[in-house]
């Protein structure tokens, strides 16, 4: 998992944990306690997937089982969240956004009741048959109810929370990319821009030069051999005749 998941899903499964055990269990509701910590390892699974929110879950159970208050075997509340978020994250909508409050709710109920009957079966393996004296009926129906009615004030938030995470995420990455991107287009511009200028000055420079050049060398050609014929000969014909020179 990514860093902001992990920082966010910590935060979240903390304070649930702590909510749940110092609010919700004295509350003396009959039946079942409304199990917070479920309803955030839902949230995040929505968001998250199949494989996120199997860690989460494993990991708020694993907390869970840890917790003082528990009195059952180490593991067994973080096999039962793991499968939870798992499958739950298996209802993540593939757009990542959710069109009606249905579907969460569904998930909801479909998960306090799973997540107690196979608690329960767990603790019947183990040779914990706890369920079997309160009533297994009971716990079914206050649990689904509890948390029915504790998830339209938890989940959408939480959800929100994770959805925001995510987005600020590939906001900053996109947003690198295209910084990155924009600098190379702006440095090979200026380079081929720099490139351009460059050979126009040489070639305006070594023009300029050409043209001295050619000025004051054909100047000072023009004024030697003006002097040569006059000192030395005539000129006829385009041709350049000299004293004391017989012509062939």
């Amino acid at each position: 998992m990514r860093l902001n998941r992990v920082l966010l899903s910590t935060v979240l499964v903390v304070v649930a944990l702590v909510v749940q055990i110092c609010v919700l269990a004295r509350l003396q509701l009959p039946g079942a306690v409304p199990d917070l910590l479920l309803l955030v390892v839902l949230g995040l699974a929505l968001v998250y997937g199949h494989t996120g929110g199997a860690l989460v879950g494993f990991g708020a159970g694993l907390l869970a089982d840890l917790a003082p208050p528990a009195d059952h075997a180490a593991g067994r509340y973080a096999l039962v969240l793991c499968v939870i978020g798992y499958l739950a994250g298996l209802a993540k909508p593939e757009s990542g956004q959710l069109r009606t409050a249905t579907g969460p709710m569904v998930v909801v109920v479909a998960a306090a009741i799973g997540a107690t009957l196979l608690y329960a079966g767990v603790g019947i393996l183990v040779g914990d048959d706890a369920a079997r004296h309160v009533g297994l009926g009971e716990l079914l129906f206050t649990a689904a109810l509890y948390d029915l009615l504790l998830a339209p004030f938890t989940v959408p938030l939480i959800m929100g929370l994770a959805r925001r995470g995510e987005n600020d995420r590939m906001a900053d990455s996109s947003g690198g990319t295209g910084t990155e991107s924009g600098a190379r287009w702006i440095t090979s511009a200026g380079s081929v821009r720099v490139g351009r200028m460059s050979r126009f000055r040489r070639s305006g420079r070594a023009a300029r030069l050409g043209g001295l050049g050619g000025g004051q060398g054909g100047g000072r050609g023009g004024g030697l051999l003006a002097k040569a014929t006059k000192r030395t000969g005539r000129v006829k014909d385009g041709r350049v005749k000299l004293k004391g020179v017989k012509r062939l």
